[in-house]
């Protein structure tokens, strides 16, 4: 199969042919239908965030089931031929956290995927040509083929597009988690979105399926506040040309949810300005390296403020719902997704989000989709 390749030092993906994975008990063989393109992965090519190479990388992704492994006992009503999207978080289903329903913590997913690039025996289902390890970024979706654990897939409801659906598992789970879990966003709710790029734009028809009636956008680039004011955004802000926290406040007086979904100590510290008395702010922004915010105590303390980290949704429970939301028009895919890309293109497409070509989210297509759903 041919899958994009991060290899050496240079931030670059490099098509090449390898091995089709296998899946083991408990794990599926999927056909990749399409890819998103995500800011998270940039950061691992950027060598921002610290991953084994060589890597495949692309963790959200639909795909057609071809296989299940051998000796898997629960198909959790997944056979082959169904068309699913895979969350990018993939419960083990073992750990303490998954015990407790908490599939955003899983003690296996980061301590051997995210850490070492393997699934949850230690070992990838990927090889470099000469047989060597390939490390894999949750299921390392920028290929033709990708192995995924059961735990991590949600059959696609008839009538959603699979080329566009793939963004449900990581754009439609973090936002969903954010807006649901962690935000506790509730009707009538005003909300703050600080960075409008592929998940702070999922996060506006989000939080109004969660009934927020006011949302703000703010970002630096007026394309972007144009694309969020399509989305449903009711305030818009440009913050390289005014003050964002006064500007958010003048609007609403503070908001009752702030979503910071850039990861930089700048946006950080204004996110929580903008709150509300009790108000909460959700960070979803993965930072470079080990950037710290400073963030004002005694407001924290007098104000009541909630700071809470969101890493993601609860892939067995959330990622079902993301799928319902998006099949009602809730979540709607076609209005989040404004580019497309060929697999051979991937690192144009990395390469074009680094340069901040990107509005919304792009998608990276396989052979797949172009002989089934073209």
């Amino acid at each position: 199969m041919r899958a994009a390749v991060l290899r050496g030092d240079e931030p670059r993906l490099e098509v090449l042919e390898v091995a089709t994975p296998t899946p083991r008990a408990g794990e599926a063989l999927l056909e990749v239908i399409s890819c998103g393109v995500c800011h998270t992965d940039l950061h691992v090519i950027k060598g921002e965030v610290r991953f084994p190479r060589p890597a495949v990388l692309g963790h959200e992704v639909s795909g057609r089931i071809v296989a299940i492994g051998e000796g898997t006992e629960e198909t959790r009503g997944l056979q082959p031929g169904d068309v699913v999207a895979a969350g990018f978080i993939m419960p083990c289903e073992r750990c303490d956290q998954c015990a407790r329903g908490r599939d955003d913590l899983c003690v296996e997913f980061f301590a051997q995927n995210r850490l070492r690039g393997t699934l949850y025996d230690g070992e990838s289902r990927l090889a470099m040509p000469d047989g060597s390890f390939l490390a894999m970024y949750s299921m390392g979706g920028l290929a033709e083929y990708a192995v995924v654990p059961l735990s991590a897939l949600t059959a696609l409801p008839d009538g959603l597009d699979p080329e566009l659906a793939c963004i449900l598992g990581c754009s439609g789970l973090t936002s969903y988690g954010a807006v649901f879990r962690a935000g506790e966003v509730a009707q009538g709710d005003s909300v703050a979105i600080v960075g409008v790029g592929g998940i702070g734009s999922s996060l506006i028809p989000m939080s109004r399926s969660a009934g927020a009636t006011t949302i703000v956008a703010v970002d630096v680039a007026d394309e972007k506040l144009e694309r969020a004011r399509e989305l449903g955004a009711t305030h818009t802000v440009n913050a390289r040309e005014t003050d964002p926290v006064a500007a958010v406040r003048e609007a609403t007086g503070g908001v009752r949810v702030a979503f910071e979904a850039l990861g930089h100590p700048t946006t950080f510290a204004q996110a929580v300005g903008m709150l509300d008395d009790g108000g909460r702010m959700v960070a979803i922004g993965i930072a470079a390296g080990s950037a710290t915010a400073d963030v004002e105590i005694t407001p924290l303390v007098r104000r009541g403020h909630h700071i809470v980290g969101s890493f993601g949704g609860r892939t067995r429970t959330d990622l079902p719902e993301v799928a319902a939301l998006a099949a009602a028009g809730a979540f709607d895919v076609s209005s989040l997704v404004t580019r497309r890309f060929d697999l051979d293109d991937a690192d144009a497409a990395y390469q074009a989000l680094a340069r901040g070509e990107i509005t919304g989210r792009a998608v990276i297509v396989t052979g797949a989709a172009t002989k089934e759903f073209g």
